[in-house]
């Protein structure tokens, strides 16, 4: 069972970060955390405060009072109400008991019981966001959003990132109050294996809430459009607003570019025209996530630092990556004049920004494999992976210091990825502003090919771009940001690919290449499968079982080749030889 499918994630995500770090260390208490973390893993039971658990195996009173200090600060952070601790619930039901007695005794009615304040989450906590996500969906229809756009729609919403812990100690973001909000009913979920959420009808009240609030009105106004379900207007700013040259978004839409039929070859794909851009039609602009904050009560640290340097980012939730650098023109209706959308082209270059300690959580949970997948499919052809040094525990250090190796030489040669490695934020920031002055530098003084977005679907963009690429490799090619973001944003489609992709590389030995050369040959599990089927019974069908892969991909060179022990491995997973 997966850690987030138990009846307590929260605390025992807690209890295992203790458990890890105890082993880490070789420390006398790993046995009293094993046995309290697995204890805790198997209870069906749900605990609504940390006391409660002295009930289990390996649970004394000093370890439920560490767990209270943790839960006291989550609920702070994230503006939540904390839990009544047992012992008061129980002497302020007890209390009532005994007046309902005496007033009973004396012939008088019990006092009513007083209605509980209605809940209203915390102004710019991750609940908060979430509420505000949701309730731009139309309320009367069966919309729900994946978790990706729940975060795309919040985060301007939070003073928390969605997906970086503002403590780099721990492992909690704003999405981590999404499990409050199942809880208390006001969201639901559905779907699997790609969740979707949308608001229940106590959310939806919770939500006309917010928007009565005097700090919805006077903080979060300028996105009242997000509760009318108005997000045609999603990126509506008044024009005094000082936010507006920072975060104010282009129009888009996640059907900009429809999904396509299946490209089996290149004859298939459509005749390339282009829209020409001439020099001094338009300027090379950086746009920076969002999310990337240095700490919860500095979250415009780097924005307000590369202004120093001179370079004034686009502030806005990108589909992909950290960074990126588009050109936007002069004349807003260019574009739209000649067959396109929006003022803005992406170019050919985009950052993935890591600090030590997260690089080594990505690797661990395999986030790192798949946030490469999602770099090399986004068809920018320059990616820049940036590594902050930070100072580590000595033990974690050691431990994971021969994986950082790897995953960095795997990203230089593997993957072709330009790997520049910095001390600090503010050397991250020098560098992102001197790339920023050199890329005006070359793109401002040339034509700009750009691909009609009537041309693409999300299935023939990468072979047809390539194509344009290998006919013309002196120039570049390019897509408007609208396009570029509907691509990346049809995470659904992608789904059973992923999916794949990752069952493949649980099998030890299967790297993410070699899982990639796989689906190349066998689109779907349905057609792995299928093959290992066609191979036949017997002792001369398990052979030919254990022979599949390395027969397709024995001749290939390095770490994409497999071979018959690898083979026969996989065989014996999906073959069932």
């Amino acid at each position: 069972m997966d850690d987030a499918e138990t009846a307590n994630p929260q605390l025992l995500g807690w209890v295992k970060e203790w458990y890890d770090l105890a082993r880490e260390r070789n420390s006398k208490g790993v046995t009293t955390y094993r046995r309290a973390y697995e204890s805790l893993k198997a209870c069906p039971i749900s605990f609504e405060h940390p006391a409660e658990l002295q009930q289990l195996n390996g649970f004394g009173p000093k370890l439920c009072q560490r767990l209270e200090e943790c839960l006291k600060k989550h609920c702070q952070e994230h503006g939540l109400p904390m839990p009544e601790h047992p012992h008061v619930r129980k002497a302020a039901e007890r209390a009532v008991e005994m007046e309902n007695e005496s007033t009973e005794a004396a012939g008088t009615k019990p006092k009513k019981t007083r209605k509980p304040k209605a809940y209203v989450p915390a102004l710019r906590s991750g609940a908060y966001a979430i509420v505000v996500a949701l309730a731009s969906l139309p309320k009367d229809t069966s919309s729900a959003m994946t978790k990706a756009q729940v975060i795309e729609a919040g985060q301007r919403h939070c003073d928390s990132s969605f997906t970086a812990p503002n403590d780099p100690t721990k492992f909690y973001t704003a999405w981590n109050s999404m499990k409050t909000l199942l809880e208390k009913e006001l969201v639901y979920e559905r779907g699997r294996p790609l969740r979707k959420y949308a608001l229940t009808d106590e959310g939806w009240e919770v939500a006309e809430r917010i928007k009565g609030t005097r700090e919805w009105l006077e903080q979060d106004g300028d996105g009242e459009d997000d509760l009318d379900q108005q997000p045609d207007q999603s990126s509506r700013v008044p024009s005094n607003s000082p936010r507006q040259t920072e975060t104010q978004l282009p129009t888009t839409c996640s059907d900009t570019v429809p999904d396509g039929e299946a490209i089996r070859d290149t004859a298939s794909l459509p005749a390339l025209r282009t829209i020409r851009l001439p020099p001094g039609s338009f300027s090379v602009h950086l746009l920076l996530d969002v999310r990337e904050v240095r700490a919860k009560t500095d979250r415009d640290y780097m924005q307000n630092e590369l202004a120093k340097q001179g370079v004034t980012p686009i502030m806005r939730s990108l589909e992909v990556g950290d960074a990126q650098w588009v050109a936007k023109c002069h004349d807003p209706d260019l574009l739209r004049q000649q067959g396109a959308e929006g003022d803005e082209i992406v170019l050919d270059w985009i950052v993935e920004r890591k600090r030590l300690d997260d690089l080594i959580g990505s690797i661990k949970d395999g986030r790192f494999h798949e946030q490469k997948f999602r770099l090399k499919r986004s068809g920018v052809k320059k990616v820049i992976y940036i590594i902050e040094e930070i100072a580590l525990d000595p033990a974690m250090a050691q431990k994971y210091e021969e994986s950082v190796t790897s995953a960095i030489a795997s990203t230089q040669v593997v993957s072709d990825y330009f790997v520049k490695r910095t001390t600090k934020m503010d050397e991250t920031i020098k560098y992102m502003a001197r790339m920023t002055s050199m890329l005006k530098g070359i793109y401002e003084n040339k034509t700009l090919n750009v691909i009609p977005t009537n041309l693409l679907t999300a299935q023939n963009y990468l072979p047809l771009l390539e194509k344009a690429r290998q006919q013309d490799p002196e120039n570049g090619y390019y897509i408007t940001y609208q396009a570029f973001s509907s691509i990346a944003s049809k995470s659904e489609m992608m789904t059973l690919r992923d999916i794949f992709l990752k069952m493949l590389m649980t099998i030890k030995g299967v790297t993410g290449e070699r899982a990639l050369e796989i689906q190349k040959r066998w689109k779907t599990p349905y057609e792995f499968v299928k093959a290992f089927e066609d191979c036949g019974t017997g002792t001369e069908g398990k052979k030919r079982k254990h022979e599949l892969v390395s027969g397709e991909m024995g001749n290939l060179f390095g770490r994409k080749r497999i071979q018959k022990a690898l083979s026969q491995k996989i065989a014996e997973v999906w073959g069932d030889a």
